[in-house]
């Protein structure tokens, strides 16, 4: 009776995620929204719930200025931009927390709350001259900087520098919040082994399409997956597949 109890203790569980590896309370509702769109060749998935183009284009400059307020939970938004924005494209990030005469991406927490953004929405504002990211929470920023990278062309995912590239983005004006609060992806590792690495690059993946629960599928009649130090039989027992 014992190793069956240990067995059914858990089928699964559900962590919420956003950025690297990260906690994001989210909020479960689901609603119905019109799509705005006057520019179908903007191909950001999920699809917004707003996109407006505008003429012209903004030019990745050799030297860019992230300017963010100087907060932790902001440091990941950060560090995924520096990343995304440096190593194919060869250019200098860098971050300044004081107010900069003209930072080339104004990363910004809204001081009145726009309830239509909710805790993932944002605003995204490209001009020739500048990039504004606008949200009432840090994983709105986040989401925010995802569209924003999928805005240059498909070679800013490299992983080395790229050359003869034009490093630009269409100027538009985006609004975005989730259709649907949970938004989540099974990892099957009851019967199927992963390293820690993979599993990180599942997460990375998730998040640049803006999912938001990851649901770990920790047993199955193969066994039980995780080591529970304050209850050791769930792998001395559990993790084995006995036939009976």
């Amino acid at each position: 009776m014992k190793n069956t109890l240990y067995l059914l203790f858990l089928s699964l569980l559900s962590i919420p995620v956003f950025g690297q590896y990260a906690i994001s309370n989210t909020e479960a509702t689901t609603e119905t929204v019109a799509i705005v769109n006057n520019a179908p060749d903007i191909a950001i998935i999920p699809e917004p719930v707003s996109v407006i183009k505008s003429e012209g284009y903004f030019i990745l400059p050799s030297n860019v200025v992230i300017q963010a307020p100087a907060t932790p939970e902001l440091k990941q938004v950060i560090a995924f931009l520096q990343e995304r924005l440096s190593i194919p494209t060869g250019s200098y990030v860098a971050e300044v927390s004081t107010p900069s005469a003209n930072p080339t991406i104004n990363l910004i927490l809204n001081e009145k709350v726009n309830s239509a953004l909710g805790k993932e929405g944002y605003q995204l504002l490209v001009t020739p001259n500048h990039i504004t990211i606008k949200a009432n929470k840090p994983a709105g920023l986040f989401y925010g900087a995802q569209s924003l990278i999928q805005l240059f062309p498909k070679e800013i995912e490299s992983k080395e520098a790229v050359e003869n590239i034009e490093w630009k983005a269409p100027c538009v004006e985006i609004t975005d919040y989730p259709r649907v609060g949970w938004r989540g992806l099974m990892f099957d590792v009851a019967r199927h082994f992963f390293t820690k690495a993979e599993v990180k690059q599942y997460i990375d993946a998730m998040v640049r399409y803006k999912y938001n629960i990851l649901h770990l599928h920790l047993t199955d009649d193969e066994g039980w997956r995780i080591e529970i130090k304050g209850l050791p039989k769930l792998t001395e027992i559990g993790a084995w597949n006995v036939k009976k």
